[in-house]
């Protein structure tokens, strides 16, 4: 893939962007894999909910997104809402 300052176009922009993406998707995906692996070594609903690692984590990709230049407030409510779908997951494998 080219770098984007090396792109002619809007459309081999969008082509790269749209790469980028897939493979953010199954990335999300491989961590969701991740997750409901988890749920097996969890003994409550507590434990799946993990707050302080929640929170940990939540702190972490503030520091990321700021050393990559990314706004930490929307990359912190992107991986909330991220990451509570994946603890609804994680607790449907739990429960099973």
């Amino acid at each position: 893939m080219k770098k984007p300052e090396d792109c002619q176009s809007i459309q081999e922009i969008r082509e790269a962007i749209d790469s980028i993406d897939s493979q953010i998707i199954d990335k999300f995906g491989e961590r969701l894999a991740y997750v409901q692996a988890a749920a097996k070594f969890k003994k409550s609903t507590e434990d799946v909910k993990a707050k302080e690692r929640f929170e940990s984590m939540l702190q972490t990709r503030r520091i990321w997104a700021k050393n990559n230049n990314l706004n930490p407030d929307i990359i912190e409510q992107l991986y909330k809402d991220l990451v509570t779908y994946f603890i609804k997951e994680e607790l449907q494998n739990w429960q099973k």
